[in-house]
């Protein structure tokens, strides 16, 4: 018989440990201060005015052309929201015919790839029926030099993506043979037993026009009953288009939702351009912030031309941060005409990439204000280390650098992991005790003693010992952890009010646990 003694609760972790987690952190928080990844977006009244479009293009080429910075380019941006095909419907039409025409002499790998080719940009053409009779045709082909290789469940697939949308399509009996069209209304009655999902369309802009795979389906608020598959949804309403985005239709019903009145003020041409009658208001920065966060970069830099009510023109650049929603810092130029001065289109990117003012070019405002939100004055008030020169003359309104903020953000986020470590830790000390106190209680009815046999004691002191290594790790961890979020605190310039943090502490007889939440 082997007696087993309850270990104390409390050791020290080992130093291996603890500069694991330092190492941990420091790690994380280098990766936190890297350059970020930015797009450049212009917004003014008329995203067709030649003026804006050539200068925000100018100021995004100059911008790209750094070599330490990530810019999505406006090419990649305008595929991304609004793919466009590469040939013409003619070009398409004339495609499917050379398709045919290997197709019915016998090259149906060849008359596969041409269909397969052309379905792609179809799915690129603009909405409307042309377009649909263009898609049905290829499906139709497709299903045909399937068939016609013995691959009969991939033909009626092709088949489907026609009926789903218009189950009552006939095949005309000059074109297409007597088993060709019994295997079409056979995969029609199927269809008609197939479960349906109900999909609820809305749009921002009532009266909407829907339009699946091409095909107008009706308008907004719109109520569909489709079977399980992938669909390309586009709204339209009066030259508003919605992105191009495709639809999982399967499983429960499905509720969709399509900000065109945002969506439609995204144009790709001539330069990706944000529409709004006053680009920098608040709406239109939430916008393009959203904008951004759609297209995956962490700054967005909203560019536009100011018309003060006398004075020149001013070309302005405005930074805004993704994740936070901020602006971090705004700054512009004189000019007139289409072509920027590349003097000031240079100190404008070093402004907006590294929150440097140039001391030849960007000046500060005392006021805070820029000069088109002003009348003009003879004379500005100038920062001591921003003289103007006398052929240019800049504005800059900043907030504290990106590096400083996340530094900050970093020492938040490791002091609140620290924190709820520590936290953790008296949780864990909690169901610790209980333990210990349900093995004296054990050890109480074995008359003292407890035993190897005993599968409740021995589970109870297993229990134990792995408390005892998970409080040790919290406590020393959390220290550490605290320790290198206070120092990160010390070192970060101060950027402003610090961001909302929430730390969470809970048990319950399976475990502990603590969350911590907040904006970093």
């Amino acid at each position: 018989m082997t007696l087993l003694r309850p270990l104390p609760l409390l050791c020290w972790m080992r130093p291996r440990l603890a500069s694991g987690v330092l190492a941990v952190l420091l790690v994380s928080g280098a990766s936190a201060w890297g350059s970020p990844r930015r797009m450049v977006l212009s917004s003014g009244a008329d995203c067709a005015d030649a003026e804006l479009s050539s200068q925000a293009k100018s100021f995004a080429d100059a911008l790209r052309a750094r070599a330490e910075t990530e810019t999505l380019g406006a090419t990649e941006l305008s595929e991304r929201l609004f793919p466009q095909a590469a040939r013409s419907f003619e070009e398409l039409r004339r495609q499917l015919d050379a398709a045919r025409d290997h197709f019915y002499e016998g090259r149906n790998a060849r008359s596969g790839q041409l269909v397969e080719d052309a379905l792609h940009d179809i799915a690129h053409l603009p909405v409307g029926e042309a377009r649909w009779r263009l898609h049905a045709d290829a499906q139709l082909l497709l299903a045909l030099n399937l068939r016609a290789q013995g691959k009969a469940k991939d033909s009626d697939a092709a088949f489907l993506q026609v009926l789903r949308l218009q189950p009552q399509y006939p095949l005309d009996p000059d074109l297409y043979a007597p088993s060709v069209r019994q295997a079409f209304d056979k995969v029609r009655r199927e269809l008609a037993r197939t479960r349906k999902v109900k999909v609820a369309v809305k749009s921002t802009l009532p009266a909407s026009e829907v339009y699946l795979d091409g095909l107008r389906v009706g308008q907004t608020p719109l109520q569909l009953d489709l079977p399980a598959g992938t669909y390309d949804l586009a709204l339209v309403k009066a030259g508003a288009h919605s992105f191009s985005r495709q639809v999982q239709v399967q499983g429960t019903d499905l509720p969709l939702l399509v900000d065109l009145a945002f969506e439609g003020a995204v144009s790709g041409s001539p330069f990706p351009c944000l529409a709004s009658s006053d680009p920098s208001d608040e709406r239109t920065l939430a916008h393009a912030v959203r904008l951004g966060g759609a297209l995956g970069v962490e700054e967005v830099i909203l560019a536009r031309l100011e018309h003060p009510s006398s004075g020149p023109k001013w070309f302005a650049a405005t930074v805004l941060h993704v994740e936070g929603g901020q602006r971090l810092r705004e700054g512009g130029f004189k000019t007139q005409g289409l072509d920027a001065p590349a003097e000031a289109l240079s100190a404008l990117v070093d402004f907006v990439t590294t929150g440097r003012s140039p001391s030849n070019l960007v000046v500060m405002n005392a006021s805070g204000k820029a000069p088109w939100e002003q009348p003009a004055a003879p004379s500005a008030t100038l920062t001591p280390d921003a003289p103007v020169a006398p052929a240019t003359e800049g504005l800059s309104r900043t907030t504290p650098s990106p590096t400083a903020s996340r530094m900050r953000g970093a020492s938040y986020a490791t002091l609140g992991v620290g924190v709820a470590a520590l936290g953790g830790a008296g949780v864990v000390r909690w169901m610790a005790q209980k333990d210990l106190n349900a093995l004296k209680e054990r050890q109480r009815q074995n008359g003292g003693v407890l035993t190897s046999d005993d599968a409740e004691a021995v589970r109870l002191r297993e229990g134990l010992v792995k408390k005892n290594q998970l409080l040790t790790g919290l406590l020393i961890g959390g220290g550490v952890t605290a320790a290198a979020g206070a120092a990160l605190f010390l070192l970060a310039p101060t950027p402003g009010a610090p961001p909302p943090l929430t730390v969470s502490l809970g048990a319950d007889d399976t475990g502990g646990w603590a969350t911590m939440s907040g904006a970093f």
